[in-house]
């Protein structure tokens, strides 16, 4: 497991090394919202200076300090630390010498500045609503002819250091490597409509849904209408609809076939998220609680970004190899389709088979 760790070691490295910007005299609080043109502050800080002003004025007055002693950083200046830090994923001696402050400082701010930002996931990180879930059945229906969908379920690992002591062996995934497991829900557009950001790597998908929030809301009725998509990691249920394993008959053929497109979109989302956070995919050494605090505030900049519709910046095709190897090439059919109607009491094996039956025969 040493070479693990020892590649997560040479990753960060490199990193450091690649993003490195010449220091230019090793220049105090630069300002490089107002400096830097357009394409470079993208490149450098993966937002636009339109989403990060936009951030700047939400959450500023919980950045500001009581007095002007020893000269404090700004808002502004906090904020450009912190996103050089998701933009790098680099630590936080290379972010603290750039802008020449210590780490401990460094350290400081991005644990302060991700705890504001994630306090705005009431508002940007939302389940649709009863009066968005026709609008967002039609834009699902209107990408792969797959009716009564208002998400798509999936989990992704995020890398993080051991957390050492005697639980620190529940953070390693079956990959061997240490992790957080992150349960998303992606709309059609792309926007994060939930997330869990909380469990150990070695816990599976389907614990994971078990244990949360939005299953109780579908299990007790409070989400009363609408199908979630997931893959066969979860179980299968009347709203969170599973592919065929053994598929047999040709409407359950074309069934799987128009899921595994229409799933697709929480695959690209997560794909997204990542490419313009690269941190998520480097890995995070920060104390746990933080690291679950970053997770969820690039979840609430991925639907600010989305939602302004801001440029993706440049990909790095050495390390953002995410979209490729989990799109599944296949040949699909689109069918014509009619609306299902089902008793209540039919069971989710039941329910699914109908609905293959009725809407791709």
């Amino acid at each position: 497991m040493a070479d693990v760790n020892n590649a997560f070691d040479v990753e960060l490295l490199y990193l450091d090394h690649l993003n490195a910007v010449p220091n230019r005299g090793r220049a105090l609080r630069r300002n490089d919202f107002e400096n830097l043109r357009e394409e470079e502050f993208l490149k450098r800080y993966r937002l636009s200076k339109t989403v990060v002003g936009k951030v700047v004025e939400e959450i500023q007055e919980r950045l500001e300090y009581p007095t002007n002693r020893n000269i404090p950083l700004s808002p502004m200046q906090q904020i450009l630390i912190t996103l050089r830090f998701y933009a790098t994923g680099s630590f936080h001696l290379m972010v603290g010498d750039n802008a020449g402050i210590s780490k401990s400082t460094v350290s400081r701010i991005v644990s302060k500045v991700s705890a504001a930002i994630a306090s705005m996931r009431r508002r940007y990180v939302t389940f649709p609503s009863v009066q968005e879930r026709p609008s967002i059945v039609q834009q699902f229906y209107d990408m792969y002819n797959f009716p009564g969908i208002v998400g798509a379920i999936d989990c992704t690992h995020i890398k993080i250091q051991s957390p050492g002591g005697n639980r620190a062996e529940i953070y390693r995934n079956r990959k061997g490597y240490f992790s957080v497991n992150v349960q998303v829900i992606s709309d059609a557009n792309l926007l994060i409509r939930d997330i869990v950001a909380r469990w150990p790597g070695s816990v599976h998908d389907s614990t994971i849904f078990s244990n949360s929030h939005i299953r109780a809301q579908f299990e007790m009725g409070a989400i009363d209408e609408g199908i979630l998509l997931g893959d066969s990691g979860y179980p299968l249920r009347k709203y969170l609809l599973t592919s065929y394993l053994h598929p047999e008959t040709r409407p359950q053929h074309n069934y799987n076939a128009a899921h595994i497109r229409t799933r697709n979109c929480v695959e690209r989302m997560i794909g997204v998220w990542k490419r313009r956070f690269p941190v998520l995919s480097l890995g995070l050494r920060t104390k746990r609680q933080t690291t679950l605090t970053i997770i969820v505030a690039t979840a609430v900049l991925h639907n600010i970004a989305v939602e302004t519709r801001d440029q993706l910046p440049p990909e790095d095709l050495t390390l953002h190899q995410y979209i490729t190897e989990r799109r599944r090439n296949r040949h699909i059919r689109n069918q014509n389709l009619v609306p299902i109607h089902m008793e209540n009491e039919q069971t989710a094996a039941a329910y699914r088979n109908a609905f293959a039956q009725q809407h791709f025969a």
